[in-house]
């Protein structure tokens, strides 16, 4: 008889927030990096450390997959390929409040796509949720230091597409019914192909590494904490974890953004600080508390337990 799997909604609450604050991380690393390395570049040796090493750790995992895993993990990987190369291009035409706030619209577009695409029904208590880490974000990113100049609607327009791919990936992941048998092997193949993306991108000008122990220690942190480990934990939560919930605890990336510039560069702790964070703060309580995320994950059960 087949096991019956019963999702746990706190364990992959926990595990998305571990990978809002690696992601949160990432951002300002990358943005140093990218001074001192081109784009494709940094992605490709980003995204193929981080392929290699959940390779190494499991060489057998991508052995006698269904077809469904290697077409889901392919979309998965293009989804947000795509998506981050598309943002991180357009982030040198646009102020970075106005790039992050765009990509973080993602939230509210998840469960617009959810609903036209999928039939999914979400709760009000879901959709409040979601408003509250909207104008969380809007704190953190438009009301801050706003950067002065005109904005490039053909950038703006880039970043509003990377936030659609980016709510089309959570959805995928989400909805892929073998996820919870293939999870590991779903996050190597995910990765993989952002990786052979950005390389054919990058290897024409052939690639630049870095050139500084600390720029080694920053791509490193960048390779295996934010993409191995992060796409892992997403993987896992998610198996726990509804779609938009999920995109809800996963908008808490600026304020771990915030905190890293806070204790590293300095950066004053201010009204928007506070604010934003208790607005966060908030919106993940009414998703993990019992009656919002308690409730929705008890209706997805699985066949088997994630190996």
């Amino acid at each position: 008889m087949a096991a019956v799997f019963a999702p746990r909604p706190l364990l992959g609450a926990v595990l998305l927030l571990s990978v809002s604050v690696a992601w949160g991380s990432a951002f300002p690393l990358m943005k140093d990096l990218i001074v001192r390395m081109p784009v494709a570049d940094l992605l490709a040796e980003r995204y193929g450390i981080a392929t290699f090493a959940l390779f190494a750790l499991r060489p057998g995992c991508l052995r006698r997959l269904p077809e469904s895993t290697w077409l889901t993990g392919l979309l998965l990987g293009l989804l947000f390929g795509v998506g981050q190369t598309a943002q991180a291009v357009a982030l040198h035409d646009l102020p970075s409040s106005v790039s992050g706030f765009t990509v973080g619209s993602s939230v509210v577009i998840t469960p617009v796509l959810g609903l036209v695409l999928l039939g999914a029904r979400i709760s009000g208590r879901t959709w409040g949720a979601v408003a509250l880490a909207l104008a969380a974000m809007t704190v953190f990113t438009l009301l801050r230091e706003a950067e002065g100049g005109a904005v490039s609607l053909p950038a703006l327009a880039v970043t509003l597409l990377s936030a659609v791919l980016y709510a089309g990936h959570t959805l995928v992941l989400g909805n892929f019914a073998g996820a919870r048998r293939d999870a590991y092997a779903i996050t190597v193949i995910q990765l993989g192909t952002i990786a052979l993306m950005t390389g054919v991108l990058a290897v024409p000008d052939g690639l630049t590494l870095p050139r500084t122990a600390g720029d080694w220690a920053l791509l490193g942190h960048l390779s295996i904490v934010a993409c191995a480990l992060g796409f892992l934990a997403r993987s896992y939560g998610q198996l726990h974890v509804p779609p938009v919930p999920a995109a809800v605890i996963l908008s808490a990336q600026p304020l771990w953004v915030t905190a890293l510039a806070v204790v590293m560069y300095g950066e004053p702790l201010t009204w928007a600080v506070f604010l934003g964070g208790g607005l966060i703060a908030l919106a993940m309580l009414l998703v993990v508390l019992p009656g919002g995320l308690l409730r929705t994950a008890r209706r997805g059960t699985g066949p088997a337990p994630p190996r």
